[in-house]
């Protein structure tokens, strides 16, 4: 199930809200929360249903064994058995294809393929669950006594499939104690409407543009043609996630969680170093916090650790070598950012920087969105004018012309507009009858969301969620 969805917007979330409402005890509300996420993860691939739930069982009695033997053998047993659980997992049912695919193409000896489909969410649910058994191990958080409330903050619905990553530490206390404010779920509200409206009228108009130029014969494209499906990815990749984490922040301030943000404007950036401080930024504390810093940060061997850091990365958005490609490409970034390029970067006008930023974030969007290595050479030739495709086609002009509004409020939605602008009413309305006035806008705002997208979801076919494959 997608919160794009009709079956999720007018069944699966009215009911769970009316029945949430109807329940007074923490623990009612939280087993329902339970048995929705649950419903939820296993109404498309039931039979992965049994891998999440094993996964809370090991680390949830993993924690607990660390935290009883504190300071001893068998404590650094149970780490090391909880990290092998969840890794493990990620290699065999994620990275085995690739492991045996490449080991088949070096070697040049047969070997079949492993025929393991990737179950939805593992790369976001094993880090969670990582990341919650490795606090405990450093003491930044006490292990959860009670099962059902870890497998609460495992399974939660509105961040299981494709984040934010959320940490322990951060939800404990509302798991154990929240309120149901009206304020917050009027906030979740917008915050879901105005995620949906990225997705479904952003993100998937960008989408069949995108298939309409790079996944049909790349010979045939001109070099206009080859950038537009570029530029329409770079929009479509990034309303799609921050839609989704939108959405899933909306809906854990409906229900009392408050989850952290996960996108910050990144295409405002004007180095690589500070778009990835805005970019999936739930994804870079983990690798921060759980790899960096321990490999030693800055302060042993500093590239070295860089360079692990963005392999990984790379890797874990798919198992394919051109995600780690990207990766890599973005590290080289980086290292040379920190070398020099900062601060020459630092002197010059503000959009000599965002120029150089967007022009790498745009390129580098090449490298993630083709698997064959041998199409994203062919594109790249052809964006840049290396092969005898023609500079535009007849038909380019009208298409742009066609999506010159999209393209505008696109680009607009790029930057912080929507957030000045909520800032400035919210000072406005400061009178009962401003504030009457600006809830009644903020209402109006919401019902149009939800029926624009509602429309564009019955008379339209395309609407994945392009993280679901990671």
């Amino acid at each position: 199930m997608v919160f794009a969805s009709l079956s999720f917007l007018y069944l699966f979330l009215p009911l769970n809200l009316a029945l949430y409402a109807s329940l007074r005890s923490l623990d009612q509300r939280n087993a329902l929360l339970v048995v929705f996420s649950l419903v939820f993860y296993a109404w498309g691939e039931p039979v992965w249903l049994s891998l999440l739930v094993a996964t809370t069982v090991v680390d949830f009695h993993m924690a607990g064994a660390i935290e009883r033997w504190r300071g001893t053998a068998r404590a650094r047993w149970a780490l090391w058995a909880s990290l092998s659980s969840n890794l493990g997992l990620l290699a065999v049912f994620k990275y085995s294809a690739l492991a045996v695919a490449t080991a088949r193409d070096v070697l040049g000896i047969e070997l079949g393929l492993p025929a393991f489909a990737l179950p939805i969410g593992i790369s976001f649910y094993t880090f969670q669950s990582i990341s919650y058994v490795v606090d405990v191990w450093r003491g930044a958080v006490p292990a959860e006594r009670r099962y059902s409330r870890f497998l609460l903050f495992v399974s939660l619905y509105h961040q299981l499939v494709a984040g934010p990553i959320v940490r322990y530490v951060e939800i404990a206390k509302e798991i154990g104690g929240r309120g149901h404010d009206r304020s917050d779920f009027a906030a979740g509200v917008t915050r879901f409407c105005g995620g949906l409206f990225k997705k479904v009228c952003i993100a998937n108009v960008a989408g069949e543009l995108v298939a309409r130029y790079l996944d049909g014969d790349l010979r045939a494209l001109s070099v206009g043609e080859a950038w537009l499906g570029l530029i329409a990815y770079t929009l479509q990749i990034y309303f799609d996630f921050s839609g989704y984490s939108d959405m899933a922040i909306g809906l854990g301030r409906m229900f009392g969680f408050h989850y952290g943000e996960n996108f910050n404007y990144p295409y405002v950036a004007r180095s690589a170093t500070e778009f990835w401080r805005r970019w999936h930024i739930s994804l870079g504390s983990f690798f921060r916090d759980y790899l960096y810093v321990p490999l030693g940060g800055k302060r042993v061997r500093p590239y070295r650790n860089l360079f692990v850091v963005w392999f990984c990365t790379g890797l874990w958005h798919g198992a394919s070598w051109n995600f780690v490609l990207w990766g890599l490409y973005y590290g080289v970034w980086i290292a040379i950012e920190r070398a020099f390029l900062a601060r020459v970067l630092e002197r010059l006008p503000r959009a000599a920087g965002h120029l150089y930023l967007m022009t790498t974030v745009v390129i580098g969007w090449s490298l993630f969105y083709f698997t064959d290595l041998g199409r994203l050479a062919l594109f790249l030739r052809v964006a840049f004018g290396a092969t005898a495709a023609p500079l535009w086609t007849p038909e380019l002009p009208s298409v742009l012309l066609d999506h010159l509004w999209w393209l505008c409020a696109a680009l607009a939605l790029c930057a912080p507009v929507a957030g000045l602008i909520r800032v400035r009413l919210s000072a406005w309305a400061v009178s009962p009858v401003r504030l009457a006035w600006f809830r009644g806008a903020a209402l109006a705002g919401n019902l149009a969301a939800v029926l624009v997208a509602t429309v564009l979801l019955v008379g339209r076919s395309y609407n994945p969620f392009l993280y679901f494959r990671f």
